[in-house]
């Protein structure tokens, strides 16, 4: 069946470790196996995501102004931010802080309070920042966690509020099906379908997922 597909791109920089990484040294140029991805480092990324459809709405897939939220999106929980999984086994030391969970008081739509249980990174001097669920615009889907640094000021704000905390090892395989998954839940209310993700770790450098 014939298909029209668009796609549009959007670029940002950020950081991440691949706390996984393993080489084999008979396939590396000039045998270098040393693992530097493990090591914390940047990236100018670049996402490039493809909708298709059947058939077309006013001539067209969709406007490519309703992709403009993706921009909002990857700009707001990425740029220049460090994507970090909480499984990372040096999470404490890179973000100076631990995770826990605290009992958190909460406003009801009836104006009672209830107590939640929340996660939390508690930091030096007995202080907790709460973690803020970065939601999909206009859905329920969670898509990682940024710190809630609204108490904190000068250089120890600007550090906290430099990472994006999510529940997977940061590959840039991962973050393609991270973006596909997050693009596809908002895309799906307009019936709009997302049949592709590629994520640019560098120019010559990509991973794609596929719907």
């Amino acid at each position: 069946m014939s298909k029209w597909v668009i796609d549009k791109q959007f670029d940002f920089c950020y950081g991440h470790r691949v706390w996984s990484q393993q080489l084999n040294a008979d396939y590396c140029a000039t045998g270098d196996a040393s693992c530097k991805c493990r090591h914390n480092h940047g990236h100018q990324g670049l996402v490039h995501i493809f909708l298709e459809g059947d058939e077309l709405t006013r001539g067209m897939v969709t406007d490519f102004k309703h992709l403009g939220w993706l921009k909002n999106f990857l700009d707001d929980n990425l740029d220049h931010k460090f994507i970090l999984d909480r499984n990372d086994p040096i999470f404490e030391k890179i973000i100076d802080g631990k995770l826990s969970k605290a009992d958190w008081a909460v406003e009801g739509d009836d104006g009672n309070y209830h107590i939640d249980r929340r996660d939390v990174l508690d930091i030096e001097g007995d202080r907790i920042l709460e973690l803020l669920p970065a939601y999909v615009p206009g859905t329920e889907m969670i898509s990682g966690y940024n710190l809630d640094v609204s108490k904190l000021e000068g250089a120890e704000q600007e550090f906290y509020e430099g990472y994006f905390i999510v529940d997977f090892l940061p590959t840039s395989e991962n973050l393609s099906k991270w973006v596909f998954d997050c693009a596809a839940a908002k895309m799906s209310m307009i019936d709009v379908t997302v049949s592709q993700v590629d994520w640019f770790e560098t120019p010559k450098s990509r991973s794609s997922y596929r719907g």
